[in-house]
């Protein structure tokens, strides 16, 4: 987790501090300045700016007052019907504080409430409607009931492009005199995969050992499969040498102490580099797939990783 530190001092205050989420800022900007929201959903990926832009929305009503009128829960925490009927319940019966006439309450990880809670939830939101507005984050809206999301404007999220995670990244560099190179860059955010609390988070990780940020450190704090290294394996693996990849394999997973889930995802976003053809690259890649879902059901990730290796052998030599 980033620290509290971190977390309340760049904790954005005003909506265009918020990175990458242009098109939805821009219209709940406009519901926030009419001073009247509906009930909100925001779906999408983890570290997208979900939570961060409720509580833009409850700032920018509230003003000094927002304490007094906002109530957030994790629901992956208390997901229970008890927390709906007496926690939320007790919030939004009350008479809000200052000129908005009602309070926000902000449920986070909403997909995880159960059925029950989700279908007392709903009850809530209609009964309540005059004095609480609710919003909801979830990563996947196709969890939550369809009478509740009737009831909410709903907004998606999208994973963060490398520009914008970029622009973060820079402006915290600024803030706390760090001096980082265009391509420590590149691997925070190859390592974030767009998640902008995950590259807070290397980046803080990396800080606390230099304000030098280098590729080199924050490959050994990311601790992922080199792409120069997977590319290694695979190609001794396409030349048919299948002892000299599964030694290369070996000693890239000790020394980097790199799961196999992770070299899968290495593997797999590899195979586009490939010189072979494109119809290969798809059963690769199927291959690669069945390989991680062994691998996440239990299966020893070394043994799977040979297999894989394996295909790639027949593959190079036209027998797969």
């Amino acid at each position: 987790m980033v620290s509290s530190i971190w977390t309340e001092k760049y904790r954005p205050s005003r909506f265009y501090e918020l990175v990458g989420q242009n098109d939805i800022v821009k219209r709940v900007e406009g519901l926030t300045n009419s001073m009247n929201i509906p009930h909100l959903l925001f779906a999408g990926p983890a570290g997208t700016g979900k939570s961060s832009l409720a509580l833009i929305i409850v700032k920018e009503l509230y003003g000094s007052n927002w304490k007094e009128n906002y109530l957030e829960l994790n629901a992956s925490d208390e997901r229970g019907i008890n927390i709906v009927r007496e926690k939320v319940k007790n919030f939004a019966r009350t008479k809000s504080i200052g000129n908005v006439p009602f309070k926000i309450i902000f449920l986070d990880e909403a997909d995880a409430l159960t059925p029950e809670a989700q279908q007392a939830l709903r009850r809530t939101m209609e009964n309540y409607s005059s004095t609480c507005r609710f919003i909801l984050s979830c990563n996947y809206s196709s969890k939550i009931i369809d009478p509740i999301q009737s009831r909410c404007s709903i907004f998606r999220f999208k994973l963060l492009e490398k520009k914008d995670i970029e622009k973060y990244i820079l402006d915290i560099s600024k803030r706390e005199n760090l001096t980082i190179k265009p391509e420590a860059i590149e691997i925070l955010y190859e390592g974030s995969e767009g998640d902008c609390r995950r590259a807070t988070n290397l980046l803080q990780a990396t800080a606390s050992i230099s304000p030098n940020i280098t590729p080199e450190l924050v490959s050994t704090i990311i601790s992922n499969a080199k792409p120069k290294d997977i590319k290694v394996v695979l190609d001794y693996a396409l030349a048919g040498d299948f002892q000299r990849a599964r030694e290369k394999l070996l000693d890239v997973m000790l020394k980097e102490s790199i799961s196999g889930q992770d070299v899968i995802k290495a593997i797999q976003k590899e195979i586009w580099n490939l010189p072979v053809e494109p119809e290969l690259k798809v059963r690769l890649t199927e291959k690669t797939g069945e390989s991680e879902f062994r691998i996440v059901e239990g299966s020893d990730p070394f043994i799977q990783l040979q297999a894989l290796l394996a295909s790639f052998v027949l593959a190079g030599l036209g027998k797969e």
